[in-house]
């Protein structure tokens, strides 16, 4: 798909996010000319940091973000309008997807703590045949 996405767990997302390029080199990288990067910066589309001194410092995504404009303009004919909208969507998406992602996480952690409970409870109930099933039972007579 034209704007693929991953899950985000991946090992170094925070290095994917760390602003590490002058716009000179994003420019070239991506066959962007350095206006252009700026006038997507002006309406939004990207968002690159700022160093100390003001200038603008990409990140990986940002450049995975530039690259996916420039696919969406040249090759599917989206307008500028258009981007913005697809973008907002897939930043949406994103945005669930991890949140999704962490409710399972907790809900996982929820299950294996109450299977866990239930071992050690079934573990005391099995150990001594004669022990009443429940704490507040005693064995029939």
């Amino acid at each position: 798909m034209v704007f693929d996405s991953d899950d985000g767990d991946r090992p170094g997302d925070d290095l994917r996010s760390r602003p590490a390029y002058f716009i000179g080199v994003v420019a070239e990288i991506t066959e962007v000319h350095p206006q252009t990067l700026r006038h997507y910066e002006r309406i939004g589309l990207v968002k690159p940091s700022r160093s100390p001194g003001n200038v603008r410092m990409f990140s990986q995504e940002d450049i995975e973000r530039v690259r996916l404009i420039q696919r969406l303009t040249s090759e599917l004919g989206v307008n500028l309008a258009g981007v913005e909208v697809v973008l907002n969507m897939r930043d949406r998406y994103q945005r669930q997807a991890l949140e999704h992602q962490q409710d399972l996480r907790e809900m996982r952690q929820r299950y294996e703590a109450e299977i866990q409970r239930l071992r050690n409870a079934l573990r005391r109930a099995t150990r001594d045949p004669g022990a009443p099933p429940y704490r507040n039972r005693r064995p029939p007579p």
